[in-house]
């Protein structure tokens, strides 16, 4: 496995293949009886039965030993998938989705998952790490017990760099934080806002990509998700997002769901980036929900135009209208 470039758009590609597979077993992999205590990177709570288990991934794309080798051949550039993968089990209980979870339950999970970017971080070989879940057949979720996954790479993956590059730009041109900017807007206007609760808001992007696009976001400016500002209070954020995923359950047959959080701005020295100097003014961490709503979706393109059969307005509404506790 390595690490490939593509010297036009910058991208990097995971190439190769994977280590042979061994043959599915009966018993599900993340239940706690395969589950070895040992094995386990984080577990919440920290005595009694585990409720939260982080793991290694048992596939990974990329391994957390050795240095990156950095190599070339002529124009292309390519190392070795170096980082971090990880799994995070959300429940001990197979039946339960993150959707059917409490507001405690959840709040430990966005705990975990805050926990180990916060960790990894701490290695600065790591770019960035980002938590995604996929739930639900159509998502290419790997097991159907309820987890999420981690990545941390030697890069910043293309989405995060036009996030980060726009963001910059922004305060650059008018010393304000975009994000906190669309906040603003959509408060005001209300009409892509479907819920809100404490310090989070929960809207629809006004150029949604798919039907029922959410975005989770903090009211107050935060670049950083694994570090909350003073005074807020997370389970207020659990209970948002565990309300939109009961309401987006109800129109989508899955979702993939991202945390973007800022990259980690340290050098292989320890030093701040320059490049990073106004990461936690212009920048701000928020949560992605890209619900799938038919099986052969007409809103992704190879040419990266989306064509979105559903106004966010009348998203937001629809979703507004349904039950969150179903």
């Amino acid at each position: 496995m390595e690490l490939r470039k593509d010297p036009i758009t910058r991208s990097w590609v995971i190439v190769g293949h994977r280590e042979q597979a061994a043959a599915p077993a009966e018993a599900c992999p993340l239940c706690p009886a395969s589950v070895q205590p040992a094995k386990a990177l984080l577990r919440l709570p920290g005595e009694g039965p585990a409720q939260v288990t982080v793991i290694p991934h048992l596939d990974p794309l990329y391994r957390i030993e050795g240095d990156l080798g950095r190599g070339a051949e002529g124009i292309y550039d390519k190392m070795r998938a170096v980082g971090a993968h990880e799994i995070i089990v959300e429940t001990p209980d197979h039946a339960r989705q993150l959707s059917q979870l409490n507001d405690e339950e959840i709040e430990r999970v966005l705990h975990a998952y805050g926990a180990r970017i916060g960790d990894l971080k701490k290695d600065a070989r790591f770019k960035y790490v980002a938590v995604f879940k996929n739930s639900g057949p159509l998502s290419g979720e790997d097991w159907a017990h309820s987890h999420s996954q981690l990545t941390a790479t030697t890069f910043v993956p293309r989405r995060i760099l036009y996030e980060l590059r726009s963001a910059r730009e922004f305060y650059s041109q008018k010393d304000r934080c975009v994000f906190c900017d669309i906040v603003r807007q959509e408060m005001k206007q209300g009409a892509r806002v479907v819920d809100t609760q404490g310090d989070y808001v929960a809207f629809c992007p006004y150029a949604s990509r798919v039907p029922f696009e959410t975005w989770v976001m903090a009211r107050k400016h935060n670049h950083l998700f694994e570090a909350p500002r003073p005074g807020a209070n997370r389970r207020n954020l659990a209970a948002l997002l565990g309300r939109m995923l009961r309401r987006l359950q109800q129109v989508a047959v899955a979702y993939h769901m991202v945390v973007h959080t800022a990259p980690n701005v340290l050098q292989t020295k320890g030093e701040l980036s320059d490049y990073w100097r106004t990461i936690a003014e212009d920048y701000h961490w928020h949560i992605e929900i890209l619900p799938i709503v038919e099986t052969r979706s007409k809103s992704y393109s190879i040419k990266e135009v989306y064509f979105n059969t559903m106004l966010p307005e009348q998203a937001a509404d629809r979703l507004r209208r349904l039950d969150p506790n179903p």
